[in-house]
């Protein structure tokens, strides 16, 4: 009996060393700026790019959202990005390029993200595509220039953990939601060394781009990635976009597709358990996202703890200038921003937007989408004008406050509700303040200018 991990991973052996690493062919390779040193690694050996049809620049990290670069160092990055595909015959995603966007949004949108592929990015959330039953794991440097120049990655496999969660999400409860929860229930190493697949009549319940969110979030816990075995949910989603199959070549590949999920009797390293009605909307108060608590909750006392847990809440909570025992509801905030890898898809704006529709916001914020096309849908959909008559900034695509490498950032000692991935240190901005939640729970925050439980801004059932 094998589990889906199994599946994906002996269908892209090639090699075994006796140490136990494979060396696994690559499917789609995701380049970004970031990656020229990998270029430089294969220019100083003469080499060239061993599959240029399976890699694909995307400018994202760098790229800026509110008119040209922010520094001629930024506009160097991006420049070199585009010089290095052009000179390997590599498709690039560039900033004057209509799809551009962020790697995670952009691969899955135009159909190079399929069930069944390996597919490497030097950028942690590449586990984002395992939403679609793909093993799909961020690489360092000298990976990125051993796959620019073989087309393959040394990789030892994880070990295998399910998630499985049941039940019905309640209103005003999502993805993000769910990925915290099961992160602070765990702990930030609770799935270290490990292969997620999640499952459950929840997970089967989410649209592919709240599957997205939930595997984008799998390395805050430790995953080495995160899986969703694809269904017909993701069929449905891949059908049409620009690099999927067609015709006879689509049903063919569904076909395969098809059989890629676990055993019935497949046995897990690690099996953990959630029932959805228990998880309630959730904000990061530290600056871990295991630092996670319902909205209803108040700030953890260390000195009700031990050893190096009582270290680490006490000086957590003194970056983030919080006071134990203080309401997590009475915190107030300084900006909002919408958008990341995580969170900058067109149902996460449609989410935001609906609690933004006819109300005006107390701090001022970013709205970044995902990608052009995103930005494109949303405008169409009037969704930018909803933001900006709330007083929110409506920018273009890009990574934008989630890294702040592109004049987009936080102010130190400043705090912002952000839809992103990340709260750690200086993240958002050097001592800047983050606090981790949906894109809805950002939108309540920006109404009121504290952190806020959206459910009753959702209505008389999401409030009960």
């Amino acid at each position: 009996m094998k589990t889906l991990l199994d599946k994906l991973w002996d269908a892209h052996e090639i090699h075994r060393r006796d140490d136990g690493a494979s060396l696994m062919w690559v499917d789609r390779h995701f380049v970004h700026e970031g990656s020229h040193h990998a270029f430089a690694k294969l220019a100083g050996r003469g080499g060239t790019v061993a599959e240029p049809g399976l890699t694909f620049g995307v400018v994202d990290h760098y790229a800026p959202t509110r008119g040209p670069a922010a520094s001629p160092e930024i506009a160097r990055m991006i420049e070199t990005l585009e010089n290095n595909t052009r000179d390997h015959g590599i498709i690039c995603f560039g900033l004057n390029d209509p799809r551009q966007g962020i790697v995670h949004v952009i691969g899955p949108e135009q159909g190079l993200t399929l069930p069944g592929l390996l597919i490497n990015c030097g950028d942690s959330h590449t586990s984002t595509h395992g939403a679609f039953g793909a093993l799909a794991f961020g690489i360092g440097a000298t990976e990125v220039a051993h796959v620019l120049a073989t087309q393959t990655v040394w990789q030892k496999k994880p070990k295998s953990m399910r998630i499985t969660v049941t039940g019905r999400l309640a209103s005003g409860v999502g993805a993000k939601d769910l990925a915290l929860a099961w992160i602070a229930m765990l702990g930030a190493d609770g799935a270290q060394g490990h292969a997620i697949e999640y499952a459950g009549d929840t997970v089967r319940g989410l649209t592919m781009e709240e599957r997205m969110t939930l595997c984008n979030l799998s390395i805050e816990g430790g995953g080495r990635f995160g899986m969703v075995a694809p269904d017909q949910t993701t069929f449905d989603y891949v059908s049409g976009r620009p690099f999927a199959p067609g015709g006879e070549d689509l049903d063919r590949a569904i076909g395969f597709w098809q059989t890629l999920s676990s055993d019935a009797n497949a046995a897990f390293d690690k099996e953990v358990a959630l029932e959805a009605s228990d998880i309630a909307p959730i904000v990061t108060w530290g600056t871990s996202p295991q630092d996670a608590l319902p909205v209803t909750g108040t700030v953890p006392d260390p000195s009700r703890l031990s050893g190096a847990d009582a270290g680490r809440v006490r000086a957590a909570l003194d970056y983030m200038g919080l006071m134990p025992g203080r309401a997590l509801a009475d915190v107030e905030i300084d900006q909002v921003f919408i958008g990341s890898c995580t969170n900058a898809r067109i149902e996460d704006l449609r989410a935001a937007a609906a609690v933004l529709s006819g109300r005006r916001a107390k701090v001022p914020g970013l709205v970044s989408p995902g990608s052009r096309l995103v930005q494109a849908q949303a405008e169409a959909e009037g969704l930018d004008k909803i933001f900006t008559e709330a007083g929110l900034d409506w920018v273009g695509p890009g990574c934008s406050m989630c890294v702040a490498m592109n004049g987009d950032r936080v102010e130190p000692g400043k705090r912002c509700a952000s839809t992103t991935n990340r709260n750690f240190r200086g993240r958002q901005g050097r001592g800047a303040r983050t606090h981790l939640m949906s894109p809805a729970m950002v939108a309540a925050a920006a109404i009121t200018g504290r952190l806020t439980d959206v459910r009753p801004m959702l209505g008389s059932e999401a409030a009960a």
